[in-house]
């Protein structure tokens, strides 16, 4: 077990990457932080140290100033957006924090630093599918009955119409399936809870159809496997990556001309977005898509409810002004 230094211990670079392994492992959510939690620390906290090695910088000795100058390099020299730039603080105001609780050093040179402002419309981020371009998305999955076609038209069905994030169908196994009375729904690990994401009748018969040709090409269909699967490569019967997700959703993407077109790109993320959009264009309470969504705060489904209504509700459609 790692011992607190004393405030008089010497803080060395070393000594303070210590400390931070020791907070990743036991502070980071509640000790039960996620491996892609923890990846990010350690990255974030890699390039604050390479940044003070080019700096000739002593990370044990910057200053509230140093941390202003490093916060200039992310958004001058890297052209970091505000909320990278944020993320990127947080982990190091973090990172030093972990070394002031354990009185390695005497104050947080990050605290107060804030990240630029964000400029531009939050709602501007927000890329959706016109419920006819969703059709039109799913009905490019070749109807073939192979346990890719099944695979792909489950993944891009779920993602379009119920809206998980990547990272949490990439984590899901079998045994996250989970049925309550006569309904099929996904048991899924998102960034600070695990829900329920309930399945349509119809995505349910699908989802069943994929496991079902599993089951019979001979696989083992056992609890801990991967809910989706690589097929037909070196990697086949592996865990589906997160790049392999969002490598089969831009292929349909692309293949149905959906993927750019003037003043708009989709990603795998914007079917997240579509899902949410949708919803609430349909008649869903706020409530409920924030639900199907796991959004913690109830001010980030809004912003949905923002993108729908800003053109459906557009004042100047009231003037019956002609041109």
């Amino acid at each position: 077990m790692l011992v607190s230094p004393t405030p008089n211990a010497i803080a060395t670079t070393e000594t303070l990457l210590a400390i931070f392994a020791d907070f990743l492992n036991v502070d980071v959510g509640a000790g039960d932080a996620a491996y892609d939690t923890l990846k990010t620390y350690r990255r974030q906290v890699r390039q604050f140290i390479n940044w003070c090695d080019r700096a000739h910088l002593n990370p044990a000795e910057a200053t509230k100033e140093d941390i202003k100058r490093y916060r200039h390099w992310m958004i001058h020299t890297q052209n970091f957006k505000p909320a990278t730039v944020g993320l990127k603080l947080s982990v190091v105001r973090r990172f030093y924090q972990a070394a002031a609780d354990r009185g390695l050093i005497r104050f947080n040179p990050a605290n107060g630093v804030k990240p630029p402002r964000e400029k531009r419309d939050p709602a501007e981020r927000i890329t959706y599918l016109e419920q006819s371009e969703v059709e039109q998305f799913l009905n490019a999955v070749p109807q073939d009955g192979t346990l890719k076609s099944l695979r792909d038209k489950t993944l891009l069905a779920i993602m379009a119409l119920e809206g998980p994030r990547t990272v949490e169908l990439h984590r899901a196994n079998i045994r996250d399936v989970v049925r309550q009375g006569n309904n099929l729904g996904i048991r899924v690990e998102g960034k600070r809870n695990i829900r329920i994401v309930p399945l349509t009748p119809a995505i349910a018969s699908v989802l069943m159809d994929y496991l079902d040709a599993r089951d019979a090409s001979g696989e083992a269909l056992k609890p801990s496997r991967p809910l989706f699967i690589a097929v037909g490569n070196r990697a086949g019967g592996n865990r589906l990556s997160r790049r392999g997700i969002r490598a089969i959703v831009d292929r349909y993407l692309t293949q149905t001309s959906l993927k750019h077109s003037p003043g708009r790109t989709i990603s795998t993320h914007s079917l997240r977005h579509t899902a949410g959009t949708l919803a609430l264009r349909s008649g869903a309470e706020l409530r409920q898509v924030q639900d199907l969504l796991g959004h913690a705060d109830p001010r980030t489904t809004c912003i949905y409810a923002h993108v729908a209504d800003r053109w459906e509700n557009n004042p100047a459609l009231r003037l019956g002004i002609k041109l």
